[in-house]
């Protein structure tokens, strides 16, 4: 079936309606989007797909809607918004439109649905509380997003039609970006992977540029490595090694005399020339050749090391 028409319902929008309406655009780029609370819009029919309005789920119909009992649950009983249906039914052929491969999708599907699409649907349903974010609050994906809405006061004609339009290219811009670091990660991790057992027993793991790297290498339970250096442009960095994804703590710091100085000052504390910088919290630092890099790396393993016996 040809679809012509996306219909969702008109006046102020929320997050799950716009994120739905850029995958939906996405796959159906010559459909108009239509915003009303007209009936005869908001039924059924050839060439529509109707979401977050309708008070009816029918996947077969093309209708996606959430704010009639019972609502959709999934299957841990968090329920759906607009956006976590369109996702359901849309999203793994919204990835094939990004040309994620084939043997990446159903993963970033999954993990996509549920750091991205699950807490919006949780937001928009109540089934969180924005508080748990804390003094982030408003900054939130949904807060800055609903943030695009006209001021209550302004009520000229077609001003909710022009946000919306507004919105909805910032809110691709987030969805694209996601998915696009999501496909970059496991892209990088074969890379990393072939790194890893290039790197045998020696504690400093050498990549060819700077990528996501910590994944890889708590699959291959690398936990042997203590440092990572790659080329950044002209220079080259040696970084640390984050202990978990939600903490800043290292599996090792770089040497405490490094903290915060640069050229001179560093080449001479490190004993390394073409030492450059060295962060104040110690978890970054920056070398004029590689050579370098690898050296100031030894140096930072060999003082882990003895601090751990």
């Amino acid at each position: 079936m040809t679809i012509t028409h996306l219909v969702t319902h008109s006046g102020g929008f929320h997050a799950d309606e716009l994120l739905s309406s850029v995958i939906l655009t996405r796959l159906f780029p010559d459909a108009a989007i239509v915003r009303t609370r007209d009936d005869e819009w908001i039924t059924p029919g050839a060439g529509k797909i109707i979401y977050d309005v309708g008070r009816d789920y029918d996947a077969d119909q093309f209708i996606f809607d959430h704010h009639q009992r019972p609502t959709p649950l999934r299957d841990d009983e968090n329920p759906y918004s607009s956006f976590g249906l369109v996702w359901k039914h849309f999203g793994r052929d919204y990835l094939a439109a990004l040309d994620i491969p084939e043997a990446h999708l159903e993963e970033i599907w999954a993990s996509f649905d549920q750091g991205f699409v699950l807490p919006i649907d949780q937001m928009d349903n109540g089934a969180m509380n924005p508080s748990v974010a804390g003094p982030l609050v408003a900054m939130t994906l949904p807060v800055l997003l609903e943030s695009l809405k006209p001021e209550f006061d302004n009520r000229a004609d077609g001003v909710d039609d022009e946000a919306f339009a507004r919105a909805l290219p910032i809110a691709r811009a987030f969805v694209e970006a996601a998915i696009g670091k999501k496909a970059a990660k496991r892209r990088a991790e074969a890379m990393v992977m072939d790194a890893i057992a290039a790197a045998g027993d020696s504690a400093i793991l050498e990549l060819p540029m700077g990528m996501p790297f910590r994944s890889a290498i708590e699959k291959a339970e690398a936990d042997h490595l203590l440092f990572v250096v790659n080329p950044r442009g002209t220079d080259w960095a040696i970084g640390g090694i984050r202990i978990s994804g939600d903490s800043f703590e290292q599996r090792a710091d770089l040497p405490a005399a490094w903290a915060g100085l640069t050229d001179e000052d560093l080449e001479k504390a490190s004993g390394v020339k073409g030492a450059k910088f060295c962060h104040n919290g110690l978890f970054i630092a920056v070398a004029a050749n590689r050579d370098a890099a690898i050296k100031m790396a030894e140096i930072a393993v060999e003082q882990a090391q003895s601090h751990q016996d």
